[in-house]
């Protein structure tokens, strides 16, 4: 009975689509963590020097007379 179940088993395909869509799930779902996380590094780095920028700026004197 157990060699019937195994071969049987062997054959069945019930299911492998299903695996399918979770590994590429998965895969998409690091991948998306991965750019963000490339990204949100570069963006803090830009925000922190721009800031910088505009904190030693300095604004002229308008007058309306």
């Amino acid at each position: 009975m157990s060699r019937n179940f195994i071969c049987r088993f062997s054959r069945d395909e019930n299911g492998a689509v299903t695996v399918d869509w979770v590994v590429l799930t998965a895969g998409l779902i690091i991948f998306g963590v991965l750019v963000a996380s490339s990204i949100i590094g570069g963006a803090t780095n830009m925000s922190t020097g721009m800031g910088a920028k505009l904190g030693e700026a300095e604004v002229p004197q308008v007058s309306w007379d």
